[in-house]
């Protein structure tokens, strides 16, 4: 009965692992768009991560396990709260995809606001993020959170240091009263080296497929690294709290970073098995005089390949 098992297991894996392409693979084709220079020094700051089968194998088990952790959280009606924060291009929503890519949209989302309207600039600080939170059964990741009052808003001169300070003073006890309804807070910063951030922000400028992901303030960035390390290191010193305690996530290699996130993560929450009705395909009701229309061919969408 076990190795009956354990072969559907392996065929199971081998189709998910043939029907899945790679970023390596997204690379290697949209690799002419690179210059050759670009090209070159991307590969010798870059030595072979973990191989493409094996991460395939252990990002698939993982993912299984997210299921796992959602059908517990629905069942059960938890709360869960992930914060994804740290430097641009470190590799936070590439986890985030990972995450979800083969979640209920309905039960885990993603969060990624806009910056604030004139109207969300005049309310209580938190208030644009409170309708976002999850009820019973849902899952929230947000690709960056209010500490963007501790980070992008101070270093780029958007709050003053009265609005940073009395962000600092009054962030533990709202993490702490999210904690205490019932919601499951963990907090993720994505960390990368200087030089790392600097390939992946020329990758992203020579590639049309990634420069979308260039914003003004991600420029920026580079140019303020030493005022957003500065700024990391307060943060860490006064939001670090037993509550809600940071994680912090080595970025550089993007393989890596994705399943020691999404396993730690796992290892956070304590779901287990839910009970599942078992689930069968009804029959087919045959109506003897339903005739099925031929549609009008201009509906139909061309077949080009």
């Amino acid at each position: 009965m076990n190795n009956i098992s354990d072969n559907n297991q392996s065929d199971w894996l081998e189709a998910e692992l043939a029907d899945t392409i790679d970023e390596d693979y997204e690379l290697e084709l949209s690799e002419p768009a690179l210059s050759d220079a670009i090209r070159k020094i991307y590969r010798n700051a870059h030595p072979a991560s973990i191989p493409r089968l094996d991460y395939f194998r252990a990002l698939l088990s993982l993912q299984a396990e997210l299921i796992k952790l959602q059908d517990w959280v629905v069942y059960n009606k938890e709360k869960v709260v992930v914060i994804f924060e740290g430097r641009d291009s470190a590799g936070k929503g590439g986890v985030i995809k990972r995450i979800t890519q083969r979640l209920n949209p309905r039960v885990v989302r993603a969060v990624a606001l806009p910056a604030p309207s004139d109207r969300e600039k005049t309310q209580w600080y938190f208030q644009r993020y409170v309708p976002h939170l999850p009820a019973g059964g849902e899952i929230v990741l947000f690709d960056r959170s209010w500490y963007n009052r501790s980070g992008v808003e101070r270093v780029m001169g958007f709050a003053t240091e009265d609005q940073v300070d009395q962000f600092f003073n009054d962030v533990p006890e709202f993490e702490r009263m999210l904690v205490r309804s019932g919601i499951r807070l963990v907090k993720y910063w994505f960390s990368i080296t200087d030089e790392e951030q600097q390939m992946r922000f020329l990758v992203r400028i020579h590639d049309p497929l990634k420069q979308w992901k260039l914003s003004p303030m991600d420029l920026q960035s580079r140019v303020r690294w030493e005022g957003y390390t500065k700024a990391k290191e307060e943060t860490f010193a006064r939001t670090n709290i037993p509550e809600a305690p940071w994680h912090i996530v080595e970025g550089n290699d993007k393989k890596r970073a994705r399943l020691n996130c999404i396993d730690h993560l796992l290892r956070q929450i304590p779901y287990g098995d839910v009970p599942h009705e078992e689930i069968t395909l009804p029959d087919r009701v045959f109506n003897p005089d339903y005739e099925r229309k031929v549609l009008p061919p201009q509906l139909y969408v061309p077949s080009k390949y």
